[in-house]
């Protein structure tokens, strides 16, 4: 590792810090739909894999928790992550606590990085051995576990259905394309149909608006009112032990441990499960609420990270929901990154070990900084100069750019029609996760159905 190294480093994670402060206060952003789309474009731009992995780090651990300062100071969820401080944030927020709920976030978020850190890369050196036969095993653990994260979503029945079609439509756009010769027979596509999952929900909710009958029935309201409070501009002290009490501080540290090991299961369900579990105890609704957003920021934090580094330094294979959804062009991204051929092959552990702690570390000292002091001043620029609606324009467009540059033309409408399928599936009930896990199984699934119906 070379000084320039280190300093593109730093420049990495200096621009996620930059960016995702600014994405993270803007209200409704799907984590999965704003980190892929860029981490995507940094891998397809060359840049060497120890910043691509500092700038992902630094842009979870940013994103995380300035997506959690809207849903305190406003009551408006920054992102799925931020879904279950809803109840808790609103509570604290009506009783006027919502600076100081913003304080306990960014400490919980910095216990929550430092103790899964060093116990995800623990696990991860003892299941390595185990790499090899995983990756030779790949497409079936991949389609395993389209099938476990079906079982583990609020509509099983519907996601495990839908695993066939899907992989239908997967595998059937690139044979059409093939034989119209649009892309060479040897070429595959995943990129684009990777970003137009990613996208549906959204693709789905701005379609449905060129349907008079669901427009007129859509309510119509003025614009929203915001108030911050005045003490939320104020200076405060960066002394973690002024911002949380200690058993506040306990709590984090251990749930954030607990929730290691489980870097297989949902990130969401894990932080809304542990983190009420943690509350119960407490019988005043505000010292409840307190404890619950602290937590609950470790746990954001905490399984983020081990959904990432645990895969990808132990297996090499995306084999956990923040894998195979934010991070998935860690580890696939043609022609770039493909199973056998990524992070985890292109580095060492001691380059691992330095580019997450480095992305890790330097963006946790910046982004706690931002929360504590300026959290607010930066939610009231957000909240009154920059349109929402402009952010998600400026996404959709970059994905069917790169649709473009995939296939053509032509794969411009194909990612309109995975968008629009699987938007429609995702508000139905089936989970990023089962959807992502189907597009890399699909090119072993579909074989195995031909197989099949062949025998009978």
């Amino acid at each position: 590792m070379t000084a320039t190294v280190v300093f593109q480093m730093l420049l990495a994670v200096l621009a996620a810090v930059a960016l995702y402060t600014f994405i993270g206060f803007i209200p409704g952003t799907d984590e999965t739909s704003v980190l892929a789309p860029v981490t995507l474009a940094v891998v397809l731009a060359g840049v060497q894999p120890m910043v691509v992995l500092a700038f992902f780090i630094a842009a979870i651990v940013t994103l995380n928790l300035m997506n959690a300062i809207p849903t305190a100071l406003v009551g408006l969820p920054g992102g799925v992550m931020s879904a279950p401080m809803m109840e808790h944030s609103l509570l604290l927020r009506a009783k006027g606590l919502a600076s100081t709920t913003i304080r306990k976030m960014a400490v919980g978020s910095a216990i929550g990085t430092l103790v899964s850190i060093p116990i995800s890369f623990g696990i991860a050196v003892a299941i390595a051995p185990l790499a090899s036969t995983f990756k030779s095993q790949a497409a079936l653990l991949l389609t395993v576990g389209a099938v476990v994260l079906a079982l583990l979503g609020r509509n099983r029945l519907l996601a495990l259905i839908a695993i066939v079609p899907l992989s239908l439509l997967f595998q059937s756009l690139p044979m059409l394309y093939k034989s119209i010769g649009a892309i060479p027979q040897e070429k595959t596509i995943s990129i684009s149909f990777f970003l137009g999952i990613t996208v549906g929900p959204m693709l789905v909710s701005l379609l449905s608006l060129l349907n008079s009958s669901q427009r007129a029935a859509l309510p119509r309201m003025g614009r929203t009112q915001v108030a911050l409070a005045r003490s939320g501009f104020e200076r405060q002290s960066l002394l973690p032990n002024r911002l949380i009490t200690r058993t506040e501080g306990w709590w984090s540290a251990a749930m954030a441990a607990a929730s290691t090991p489980l870097f297989f299961l949902s990130p969401v369900g894990l932080t809304f499960l542990l983190g009420e579990a943690t509350a119960g105890s407490r019988k005043d609704p505000v010292a409840r609420s307190q404890r619950a957003v602290t937590v609950m920021s470790a746990l954001t934090h905490s399984t983020y990270l081990v959904g990432v580094i645990i895969p990808l330094v132990a297996l090499g294979i995306p084999l956990s929901g923040v894998s195979v959804g934010p991070a998935s062009p860690l580890f696939i991204a043609p022609p770039v990154y493909s199973v056998g051929h990524n992070l985890h092959d292109l580095l060492t552990m001691p380059q691992f070990v330095v580019a997450v702690c480095f992305g890790a570390l330097v963006a946790l000292v910046l982004t706690y900084i931002i929360a504590v002091r300026w959290s607010s001043q930066i939610t009231h620029f957000v909240m009154t100069k920059v349109p929402h609606e402009a952010v998600l324009a400026l996404f959709i467009a970059f994905i069917l750019l790169l649709a473009y540059i995939d296939a053509g033309f032509l794969n411009i409408f194909g990612v309109l029609l995975i968008g629009i399928v699987c938007g429609t599936l995702n508000k139905m009930g089936v989970n990023y996760g089962v959807q992502f896990m189907t597009l890399y199984a699909s090119a072993w699934i579909v074989p195995q159905l031909g197989h099949l119906l062949a025998v009978h």
